[in-house]
């Protein structure tokens, strides 16, 4: 896979912070810092133009957000395309920034936008899916690193309804736990597991011999 570059925002910020923070002596220690607050002080500093912060963050989620857009829209060109947006929308979003969610929540809920967008001007996309029966089975998926595999599986992937794939893509590949997938389709965890289990049920149908890899299941 090429190496992708992201533009960073410097256009977008004329100003910077000059102002420095003295540390008073004998300070007690003090507790790590939640990823919520480590990603509020890159963005405060990406707000004040520092482009270091812009690299850390590029080099942190561009690759998981690339994956996450090739894996729903099957093209690559397209998933290049959907990365450099959600990363410009984050840039922009860097001034006004509060520290409610992780960097990572937010640009895979902007993809999912994104992709959704997408794939409904291609006519590709509709919220209603023919029902299947409830897979009463929630054991968990725990994909081998092989690419062989996960090639088989992005490609088996586009098979699926939109809503199963990116549920999922976001579960199964990009490491969301059900609660955060589902806010970023922004359904309930029950709606989720149930994409979840129909989508895997097709998944184990269409690898074939490779359908250890969802789990294994009676019958």
């Amino acid at each position: 896979m090429k190496q992708r570059r992201i533009s960073q925002p410097s256009a977008l910020y004329s100003y910077n912070r000059s102002e420095s923070f003295a540390e008073p002596l004998n300070r007690m220690p003090m507790p790590a810092k939640s990823l919520i607050e480590q990603d509020a002080e890159l963005m405060s500093r990406v707000a004040s133009g520092d482009q270091t912060a812009c690299r850390v963050l590029a080099g942190a989620h561009l690759d998981s957000i690339y994956r996450m857009a090739f894996r729903i829209l099957g093209d690559t060109g397209h998933a290049e395309d959907i990365a450099q947006e959600a990363f410009l929308r984050l840039w922009k979003a860097a001034g006004g920034w509060e520290a409610k969610a992780q960097v990572k929540t937010w640009l895979h809920r902007v993809t999912h936008n994104l992709c959704i967008d997408r794939l409904r001007k291609e006519n590709r996309y509709s919220t209603s899916e023919v029902p299947d029966i409830e897979d009463p089975s929630k054991g968990p998926w725990t994909a081998r690193e092989d690419q062989q595999m996960k090639d088989q599986i992005t490609h088996a992937l586009q098979e699926l309804p939109p809503r199963q794939r990116i549920a999922v893509t976001l579960v199964h590949l990009e490491e969301c736990g059900n609660k955060e997938a589902a806010e970023i389709m922004q359904i309930s965890i029950e709606a989720l597991e149930s994409l979840l289990s129909r989508g895997r049920r097709k998944l184990r149908a269409l690898l074939g011999p490779a359908r250890e890899l969802l789990g294994r299941e009676a019958g």
